[in-house]
């Protein structure tokens, strides 16, 4: 008899604590309801992701970011944005700010990371972005730790 464990019989944290899963979704459904820019989020989404290697959360929010209008061109992008000209500063601004969040154990999130986004954003709109940053952070945690999958 093999020990290996086979990764199709991970759990599905939705169905086995649906309690906790409504909670959240209502994390989601509240940055749905903020100012944040839905475009500017689904950034957010697919380089938080890329950066986790959550396929599964990559592939469902850039066909998201897709449908929002977002363009091809700086999705491929989006992985080397630092040198791409195809983003805007507020962008390259929340896309530093994500790396430093979704990386925080290597050097924390900066003083000067943080003093550019204060200039672009009101303290409202931060705690959303960081927020948002994380939220997607965990939803990433929970894909890759339970194999999710994305449909072929």
């Amino acid at each position: 008899m093999s020990s290996t464990f086979n990764s199709q019989h991970r759990i599905n944290i939705k169905e086995v604590e649906p309690e906790c899963w409504k909670l959240i979704i209502e994390i989601e459904q509240f940055l749905a309801r903020t100012s944040l820019d839905k475009q500017l989020r689904e950034l957010i989404k697919i380089r938080t992701s890329q950066i986790n290697k959550c396929a599964f959360c990559i592939d469902l929010h850039t066909k998201d970011a897709l449908k929002l209008g977002e363009t091809e061109r700086r999705i491929f992008a989006l992985s080397a944005w630092q040198e791409s000209p195809l983003f805007s500063e507020k962008e390259r601004a929340v896309l530093q700010l994500t790396e430093e969040i979704t990386k925080i154990n290597e050097a924390g999130l900066s003083d000067h990371t943080y003093g550019k986004i204060s200039t672009l954003f009101s303290g409202n709109e931060i705690a959303q972005l960081i927020i948002a940053i994380n939220h997607m952070n965990f939803l990433n945690r929970v894909a890759v730790s339970t194999k999710l999958i994305h449909p072929n």
